[in-house]
């Protein structure tokens, strides 16, 4: 269904694609708070936030690269969205064990509330790897059973 020459299937790939760049823009500024800090008090990086803002720039750097019509039907799009998954999933599981079970105080309330953005995130690219793979289902060239030579 085509919605002002726009399928309606791209419209809402954008959004979702929208919603996991401001996540993951989100998420490179929290953590990348504490990377400042660090680097102004002489500290050096601690890995764990350099992974999350690793995951954060590549997850960034994807969604906008979605934004382009054409990348949408290539079967491996799927396949890069369940990657960036499971680095999210590993991302929580870091931080959460971390600060969710912490009181809350004033230096850790911010490092709480990125773990739920970094889980939103997390299920964000899940939604992605299911309707990709169900739009690149759907969508795949397909050809005759018996020859191979027609495209059905």
């Amino acid at each position: 269904m085509a919605v002002g020459g726009v399928t309606l299937s791209y419209l809402l790939f954008s959004f979702l694609h929208f919603a996991q760049f401001v996540l993951a823009v989100v998420v490179c500024t929290l953590y990348g708070i504490d990377l400042d800090r660090a680097r102004r008090n002489g500290d050096g990086a601690d890995g764990r936030w350099v992974y999350a803002e690793v995951v954060g720039v590549l997850s960034a750097l994807t969604a906008l690269l979605y934004l382009i019509p054409a990348i949408l039907r290539f079967a491996l799009v799927w396949a890069w969205n369940l990657v960036l998954f499971i680095l999210w999933i590993a991302l929580f599981g870091i931080f959460g064990r971390m600060f969710i079970t912490e009181k809350v105080t004033d230096d850790n309330q911010r490092m709480k509330n990125a773990v739920w953005i970094v889980l939103a995130s997390a299920i964000a690219w899940l939604i992605g790897v299911l309707a990709h793979f169900v739009y690149w289902w759907g969508h795949r060239e397909r050809r005759s059973r018996f020859t191979s030579r027609a495209r059905i």
